[in-house]
């Protein structure tokens, strides 16, 4: 198995977990994006678009699945690609998605790229379950009949832009959309939205909800909606009573000590189900 990985705790949870499953995982640390200590496992670092060094790693050392982990901030310049033998039919396909495609188009081309050199592409919930959210609160505090309803606005938002291949991530305060995630992240969003309230252009008196969901169209086994400890502090910071996340198909990064934060502050997290009765919060 070899786990590409880019900037984050998640990579390591993910190396973590197949080491405790009995694997012994090569980790691609990308350049210029992974940022932690992998010293412990076999390495072979690779730029983003090194695609001959990743597939050699792959034959040489007979690696038959891959899972992709962590975040990458920067798409790489045509220039930076380099492709196999295999590949260089593909390239003129391969510029024109890193040049035009969503974040989901390029991660549906990256995963054909691996399917090419005969692997198997998992998702970081198949070798780390219990990193998914689940059904309803996670920690002390429920949302309130009005948290309720910026959920289902932000969530409704967040598909339409799932849609679009923009990105996974809305904030409702009193019911009217403040905030779409784009190429920033969840994260700058959110100082986004503080930045807004402290200018005034949003509510003092209605606190909000930010909503994370797959991408209707996503394919599962990349790019899952993710949350942790940050995610909360910029929630607490943006002045938003909780956060909600999909239930089964969104990640949760240090679970623990998340928890004890939201608790602290007085906010909620959930998990939601479009599936069920009032998403399952009920």
């Amino acid at each position: 198995m070899a786990i590409i990985a880019g900037s984050g705790l998640l990579p390591f949870y993910v190396a973590e977990a197949a080491r405790r499953a009995g694997e012994d995982p090569l980790i691609v640390p990308l350049k210029s994006e992974a940022d932690r200590d992998f010293s412990s496992f076999e390495c072979v670092p690779a730029s983003v678009g090194d695609l001959a060094t990743i597939e050699k790693a792959v034959r040489d050392l007979g690696i038959g699945r891959v899972v992709m982990s962590g975040g990458v901030a920067r798409r790489p310049e045509w220039r930076e690609i380099r492709p196999t033998w295999r590949t260089i039919r593909k390239m003129p396909s391969v510029v024109r998605t890193l040049l035009a495609g969503g974040d989901d188009t390029v991660l549906q081309m990256v995963i054909r790229l691996f399917e090419a050199m005969g692997c198997e592409v998992m998702g970081v919930h198949q070798i780390a379950p219990d990193l998914l959210a689940t059904v309803g609160p996670i920690g002390r505090v429920s949302p309130s009949d009005d948290d309720r309803r910026d959920i289902h606005k932000a969530g409704h938002a967040a598909r339409l832009l799932g849609e679009l291949d923009v990105g996974q991530g809305s904030v409702s305060v009193g019911g009217r959309i403040v905030a779409l995630e784009g190429v920033e992240g969840t994260d700058a969003m959110l100082q986004r939205v503080a930045a807004l309230r402290a200018a005034g252009r949003v509510s003092a008196r209605r606190k909000g909800v930010l909503v994370k969901l797959c991408k209707p169209q996503q394919d599962i086994r990349a790019d899952l909606p993710t949350i942790g400890p940050s995610t909360v502090r910029n929630a607490v910071a943006a002045g938003l009573a909780g956060i909600a996340v999909e239930v089964g198909r969104a990640l949760v990064l240090d679970r623990e000590e998340m928890i004890a934060l939201a608790d602290a502050e007085g906010i909620f997290v959930c998990g939601i189900d479009a599936g069920l009765p009032d998403e399952g919060l009920s």
